[in-house]
C-alpha cells in the first residue's frame, strides 16, 4: 500500500483501529475518522512513531457535514484518495433486540450509523474517484448481513444493507474503475464486544458456535482489509470476504 491514501471511519478502536495501523505499517497514509478525538490522536501518534503517516479528523459518520469535512482534509492534505473504509458501526443498545421488542428511536439509531454512515462518505467521495478513474470502497459489514444474529434484528437488518451498498456501488461503478467490497467479521474481541467475552461462560457459548473455537482478533480482520486494500485481488468487486473462523459455514 506504499504511497496510497486511504480514509478509515471508527478508526479509535477495535477494527478501525487496527486497520489504520495496518494500513501506517504498509506505507499507506491514513486520514482517521471518528468521535473521540483523543483516541483518534492516540492512534495517529502510534502510526507516526512506527514511521507511518496519519492525520485524525473528529466527526460523526451521521452528519453530511462533518463526513464532507474527512473528505476535505485527505483532499487537502494529500492530494487524493485511494481507498475508502466504511468501518464505523455499533450493535445498538440491550434494547436492540427482537422486531417488536426494539424501539424505534434504536432501530433509527443503529441503521443511521451503519447504513447512513457508509452511504453518506461513499456519496462523497464516489466524485473524485470517478474523476480519477480508480479506488476502492471497502465497508466493513458482518456475517451477520449474510445470517440473522438470534435476537439482533436492527443491526443484521443494517448489515444486510450496508452488504447490498456495496454490492450496488460494485455494480454501478465497476466499468468507472471504481471496486467496491465487504468485509464480513464473525466475532471478534473489541471494546464493543468486551463486555461479553470477558465473562468465560458467555465466551463459552460463544466459542463453541465457531469451527476454530475461538474469536478473531482485530488483527486478522484488519489483515483481511489490509490485503483487500493492497490491489492484489484487482479483479474482486461486489463480493463479501467472509472472516469468521467457520461461523457462518455451520
Amino acid at each position: 500500500m506504499t504511497g496510497r491514501i486511504a480514509i478509515v471511519t471508527g478508526a479509535s478502536s477495535g477494527i478501525g483501529e487496527g486497520i489504520a495501523t495496518a494500513f501506517g505499517a504498509e506505507g499507506a497514509a491514513v486520514i482517521l475518522g471518528g468521535r473521540r478525538l483523543a483516541e483518534l490522536d492516540r492512534v495517529a501518534s502510534a502510526i507516526e512513531a512506527a514511521g507511518g503517516k496519519a492525520l485524525a479528523v473528529p466527526g460523526d459518520v451521521r452528519q453530511e457535514a462533518d463526513v464532507l469535512k474527512l473528505f476535505e482534509a485527505a483532499k487537502t492534505n494529500f492530494g487524493r484518495l485511494d481507498v475508502l473504509v466504511n468501518n464505523a458501526g455499533i450493535t445498538g443498545s440491550q434494547q436492540a433486540t427482537r422486531c417488536h421488542e426494539t424501539p424505534v428511536a434504536e432501530w433509527d439509531r443503529v441503521h443511521a450509523v451503519n447504513v447512513r454512515g457508509p452511504f453518506l462518505c461513499s456519496r462523497a467521495v464516489l466524485p473524485s474517484m470517478l474523476a480519477r478513474g480508480s479506488g476502492h470502497i471497502i465497508t466493513i459489514a458482518s456475517v451477520a448481513g449474510l445470517i440473522a444474529f438470534p435476537g439482533r434484528c436492527a443491526y443484521t437488518a443494517s448489515k444486510g444493507a450496508a452488504l447490498m451498498l456495496t454490492r450496488s456501488i460494485a455494480v454501478d461503478y465497476a466499468a468507472a474503475g471504481i471496486r467496491a467490497n465487504a468485509v464480513c467479521p464473525g466475532m471478534v474481541y473489541t471494546p464493543m464486544t468486551s463486555w461479553r467475552l470477558d465473562q468465560p461462560e458467555l465466551r463459552a457459548q460463544v466459542e463453541d458456535r465457531i469451527p476454530v473455537g475461538r474469536v478473531a482478533t482485530t488483527d486478522e480482520i484488519a489483515d483481511a482489509v489490509a490485503l483487500l486494500a493492497s490491489g492484489r485481488l484487482a479483479y474482486m468487486t461486489g463480493h463479501p470476504l467472509v472472516v469468521d473462523g467457520g461461523m457462518s459455514a455451520l
